[in-house]
């Protein structure tokens, strides 16, 4: 029956723009003779592409000039507005009578003097229109899109505004002065620890030897340089564990070997101090004495 109510809207409606538009989609959704449908503004303005102030005004348009009827004791699915086409419906009843009697005959145009039929709630129950509890929650007749169509802008939902308790609630503490537990460098911290405290784990020491370190330095060289590390790293602030293990094994992998020759050593285990050389003297005679030549005091190495 969506068809003949689509018609009646092409050839008789007197609406225009956005109402011919909102009128055709309730049209289309009518399912029997009685040209009952229900709609959501939701819907309506989906359908139109209009706003949805534009499809509130037109639904009140309508209302306004009787073409179209707010059913307020009826309710669609989830409590959507019901709308019935009242001179679609007289028209089709017009039609269907004069049918009766010749099926090929004329029947004039439709006249505001037409009888509309009653509804018949039942038949439109199949179709999941129901009867709306209660006579307090039908639709305004200043709103006839429903229930559905969004809170009045006229009254607007207030903020909510709850009691706040003196002294705060108990997710967490409310004075901003007070010190956060949880902080990066808090030493009460879980995994958080001093240089000094904190001990070689078995990964690192298994690390210095698969990377060749131990067998450079030998035990105690890695121990001297163990000591070395926490006597500079004394006056750092407290860390985890893993961040102590990463600045140790950097520090482990930068030390130099106990046996590596000194650049100020001469020939012969005498240093430039005591020998009374420059450091450039010094480095001059340990690189003649490399290579077997003459000393820069003349003798040979």
């Amino acid at each position: 029956m969506s068809a003949e109510a689509r018609e009646w809207v092409w050839e008789y409606s007197s609406s225009r723009g956005t109402a011919r538009l909102v009128l055709l989609s309730i049209a289309d959704r009518v399912p029997d003779e009685q040209c009952v449908a229900w709609a959501s503004v939701a819907s309506l303005v989906k359908r139109t592409n209009a706003s949805r102030t534009a499809v509130r005004d037109a639904l009140v348009a309508l209302a306004d000039s009787g073409e179209l009827e707010v059913l307020k004791k009826l309710q669609g699915p989830q409590r959507s507005a019901v709308y019935r086409l009242p001179r679609a419906a007289a028209w089709l009843a017009k039609v269907a009578e004069a049918a009766e009697e010749e099926p090929e005959a004329y029947v004039e145009p439709p006249t505001e003097a037409d009888p509309v039929p009653e509804v018949d709630e039942k038949r439109l129950q199949r179709h999941g229109i129901w009867p709306r509890k209660g006579a307090e929650t039908g639709p305004s007749q200043r709103n006839p899109a429903g229930a559905e169509s969004g809170p009045s802008r006229r009254n607007p939902t207030p903020r909510r505004a709850g009691i706040r308790p003196l002294h705060g609630t108990d997710s967490g503490p409310q004075n901003r002065s007070e010190p956060k537990v949880n902080r990066r460098y808090s030493s009460s911290g879980t995994g958080v620890t001093t240089a000094d405290a904190w001990e070689v784990d078995p990964a690192s020491r298994a690390w210095a030897h698969q990377q060749g370190h131990l067998d450079r330095l030998g035990e105690e060289g890695l121990e001297a340089a163990d000591a070395k590390w926490r006597a500079h790293r004394s006056g750092h602030r407290p860390r985890s564990a893993a961040a102590w293990a990463a600045d140790w094994r950097s520090w482990v992998a930068r030390e130099h070997s106990p046996d590596r020759p000194r650049l100020r050593a001469l020939p012969g285990g005498e240093s430039a101090a005591a020998s009374g050389m420059t450091r450039a003297e010094a480095h001059t005679a340990a690189l003649l004495a490399a290579l077997g030549g003459p000393t820069p005091t003349g003798t040979e190495a």
